[in-house]
């Protein structure tokens, strides 16, 4: 009988999946793979969003068990995670969500490879019709420098938190770069809005010269 290991990547993985609430802290990232997929409009009314999470997800766990089931060693699927932007970001606005692009995904273990995520693509298309199952992807991604703070409350109120973040990061010398990254630790489906914890996440960079 094959031994199991029980591997817990949230605490592995560290200062990844913590943020203090009242001062941005500073993270470096190296290249991660993550399970992704694409798609433009508000994430509360598009179909399309809504699509990509009842994908993303079934990839997901069946990457779990299966790696489980060939390897030993288990471990609880990460946080949903999303990207957001818009072609110009010195126009990125939470009030207009309509006109946001984004990219919903799931960070893997190093365990996982994309001979595992491919064999989890067929098993999940023979079990369930999920139109957006093609649209998912394993992709490495790489921030590199971020900062990331501490939100709770409803994702309608991220807009003072974002804020802060962007003040910190600007006091320290450096400049906005890339995308707004925000980081999933609650479940709307089971907390209450006023309880939901999301880390928000800015990469940057250190102006030339």
């Amino acid at each position: 009988m094959m031994e199991m290991t029980k591997i817990d990547y949230r605490k592995e993985f560290g200062d990844w999946y913590t943020a203090s609430t009242s001062k941005p802290k500073l993270v470096m990232l190296p290249v991660l793979n993550y399970l992704m997929i694409d798609g433009k409009g508000d994430p509360n009314t598009a179909l399309e969003y809504q699509q990509a999470v009842e994908a993303i997800y079934p990839v997901a766990y069946g990457i779990k068990f299966k790696v489980k089931r060939d390897t030993g060693i288990d471990f609880g699927v990460l946080p949903l995670e999303g990207l957001w932007w818009v072609p110009d970001m010195d126009l990125f606005s939470t009030s207009s969500k309509d006109d946001w692009f984004w990219t919903a995904m799931i960070l893997q273990p190093p365990v996982v490879t994309r001979e595992i995520f491919t064999e989890t693509i067929a098993e999940v298309r023979k079990k369930k019709d999920l139109p957006a199952l093609d649209k998912v992807r394993f992709e490495g991604y790489h921030e590199c420098q971020t900062a990331q703070i501490m939100h709770i409350g409803p994702y309608a109120d991220e807009a003072p938190t974002i804020r802060k973040l962007h003040e910190f990061i600007l006091s320290q010398g450096y400049m906005l770069d890339g995308k707004h990254h925000e980081i999933y630790l609650g479940d709307p489906r089971r907390s209450s809005p006023e309880k939901l914890r999301t880390i928000i996440r800015q990469p940057f960079v250190t102006p030339a010269g």
